[in-house]
């Protein structure tokens, strides 16, 4: 049931992404929902479909984004693979978790897509897109991850209730 609940709570991420949250930028950068929503998913202790949500999330925003296909997917991959990862190993502290999660995983996503766009011709710097469009994401995704963590926690106890002992 949480694999099907991912599509709309994704696509709506994507929706609020592309429209709202673009207005809200810090020099050029903005905040990525799906990439803090799959990292938040994949850090809950009980949640066994975190593969499916990156697979879900990247899906998603290779089909909305013009950036070329599998960059994001990519950038959601590792991110999922850190989370769960230091799911492992920093388990009392997952707000710690979440926070180097994704101060790692925007800096690498963010550089993939610039990477992927000067190899496909874009002349884009890459002294002025870390400090102008990297930089700018990580800050506001560190301001977005608490609420989205918090979120995803409570979504996290309905699909995966914790069992009590009698």
């Amino acid at each position: 049931m949480a694999v099907f609940i991912s599509i709309p709570i994704l696509g709506a991420l994507l929706v609020l992404q592309s429209t709202l949250i673009t207005h809200l930028n810090l020099l050029h950068g903005t905040a990525d929902l799906v990439l803090l929503a799959i990292v938040a998913w994949a850090l809950q202790k009980r949640v066994q479909t975190a593969w499916h949500w990156c697979l879900v999330g990247g899906l998603m925003v290779d089909i909305a984004s013009a950036l070329p296909m599998g960059v994001p997917l990519l950038g959601y991959t590792i991110a999922t693979a850190l989370a769960l990862i230091l799911r492992q190993r920093v388990w009392q502290v997952p707000i710690l978790a979440m926070f180097i999660i994704t101060f790692v995983s925007t800096i690498v996503s963010q550089g993939i897509a610039v990477l992927a766009l000067q190899l496909i011709g874009e002349p884009i710097p890459m002294g002025q897109s870390f400090s102008l469009i990297i930089v700018p994401s990580t800050v506001l995704n560190l301001l977005f991850a608490i609420p989205t963590f918090a979120l995803m926690g409570d979504l996290a106890k309905v699909f995966y209730p914790e069992e009590l002992e009698v």
